[in-house]
């Protein structure tokens, strides 16, 4: 699973990347969606890799994400009436079970999580550059639980 968050904002963005980041709901700097490692999301990810980082994220930052910032139908958050419901233990086998492959959405759980800036900002050389020069765009492998566990 990607986890994907957007950096920049929608000011001078062409009409074909502002669709495509509509396509994966990053309508908003600082949104994490979590989407599949396939073709078409792998696509999308590479045409708006100028406005956003992704990553693979790992059960332990899903679960911290879910916990803090997970949202139901109805801005509410995931609480004990939610587990009953869906029987599922806690916030650690629910991020198993969406990294197995259950979507979000299956689940009555909202797909974008609203995120904060990280704490002590991004990296130096700022949000213009690729992470592999110093910025905070691109890929980052497993260091997007790092850049996550900032913004929580």
């Amino acid at each position: 699973m990607y986890a994907v968050v957007r950096v920049r904002g929608n000011v001078n963005i062409k009409p074909d990347i502002k669709k495509t980041m509509e396509l994966l709901r990053l309508t908003r700097v600082n949104h994490l969606v979590v989407s599949e490692e396939n073709k078409q999301n792998r696509s999308m990810l590479r045409k708006t890799e100028n406005y956003v980082t992704f990553g693979e994220i790992t059960a332990e930052t899903l679960a911290a994400v879910l916990e803090k910032r997970g949202r139901l139908a109805g801005n509410k958050k995931i609480g004990e009436e939610f587990f009953k419901e869906s029987k599922i233990k806690d916030f650690k086998e629910l991020a198993e079970t969406v990294i197995a492959g259950k979507k979000l959405k299956e689940l009555g759980i909202k797909p974008v999580f609203r995120l904060r800036p990280p704490k002590k900002g991004y990296e130096r050389a700022g949000i213009k550059k690729s992470y592999t020069v110093g910025g905070a765009l691109g890929y980052r492998a497993s260091d997007i639980n790092l850049l996550i566990k900032k913004m929580i």
